[in-house]
């Protein structure tokens, strides 16, 4: 029996709807509804590319140097993006994860996340994959298990999907105010602006083209019900939505630019974020976990 490169393969289903969730790195392998992609998918017989559907816990993004100052004390990561000297999108990628709860058209999936070099923390995570009328939802609890107070911020990184082809002929609706500007080529964060006037202001609607982008957007409006959308209209005339809650005041927009040339630009990466990059090291937006605390944090996407 061969194995896939992301391990045991979790099918959930409603409807029409079909997705796939993966035991390496507890991600979102694919998503569709009526056999259109609303997320991107990475082949079965592939590693997981570009992060594809990936939780970040516990931190999303990029941490300068992999160093980072908490509760008084000073900690020394792996440089997990070492060609920029940076640790990136957390510590959980590429272990495996458990089904801790599964039903038809629902998984939760669970990992625990022990002390190791540069995080003196234990950490348990939940992951609940589950579908219905209003499309695909995911829920991440994160509870403080140790005896000390735990850094911790949480994303994760699907694509939406265009449809056939790739996202040049779509069209992005994303109503950010502000877009968190980041240097070349570490991607660190260095300050932020308006998109009022720029090529980065999708507030209306507007087709991507050959436009690359990998930045993070912030000052997001938001629904009746807290929720913030970012759209995705194909060629084919659908819309892949994705929404975050309150927890989420960033969201990611990454082109695909840099993945393999066969990958590129057949999904926008929509990643929520619960803080911008380099959050461990400024403290900007981490979150503080008590001992015995939980957080749960939400967010869904869907076609339409």
């Amino acid at each position: 029996m061969t194995i896939p490169p992301s391990g045991e393969q979790f099918e959930i289903s409603w409807g029409d709807q079909r997705a796939t969730i993966v035991e390496v790195g507890g991600g979102v392998r694919e998503y569709a509804v009526g056999g259109r992609p609303v997320l991107d998918p990475y082949p079965v017989d592939a590693m997981c590319d570009g992060a594809h559907g990936t939780p970040l816990i516990p931190w999303p993004n990029r941490l300068e140097d992999g160093r980072y100052r908490f509760a008084g004390a000073d900690f020394q990561l792996a440089l997990t993006e070492p060609e920029k000297h940076n640790a990136i999108h957390g510590l959980l990628r590429w272990r495996p994860w458990q089904a801790a709860e599964r039903d038809p058209h629902r998984v939760v999936m669970a990992a625990r996340l022990f002390p190791l070099k540069g995080w003196p923390f234990t950490l348990d995570v939940r992951v609940a994959y589950e579908l219905g009328d209003g499309g695909l939802t995911v829920r991440t609890v994160a509870t403080n298990l140790g005896t000390q107070p735990c850094p911790y911020g949480c994303g994760q990184h699907p694509y939406l999907s265009p449809g056939a082809g790739l996202v040049d002929e779509a069209t992005l609706e994303l109503d950010a105010a502000v877009r968190i500007l980041t240097d070349n080529p570490r991607q660190l964060p260095t300050g932020q602006e308006p998109v009022d006037g720029t090529a980065f202001d999708f507030r209306k609607g507007r087709r991507l083209g050959d436009q690359q982008i990998d930045f993070p957007f912030t000052d997001l409006a938001r629904d009746g019900e807290g929720r913030a959308w970012v759209r995705l209209l194909g060629a084919d005339g659908r819309r892949a939505e994705l929404w975050v809650d309150r927890h989420y005041p960033i969201v990611e927009i990454y082109t695909g630019d840099t993945l393999a040339p066969d990958r590129r630009r057949r999904g926008l990466g929509t990643e929520p974020m619960s803080c911008p990059p380099n959050a461990l090291a400024t403290g900007e937006g981490v979150i503080r976990l008590e001992p015995g605390e939980t957080i749960e944090t939400a967010w869904g996407v869907r076609l339409a």
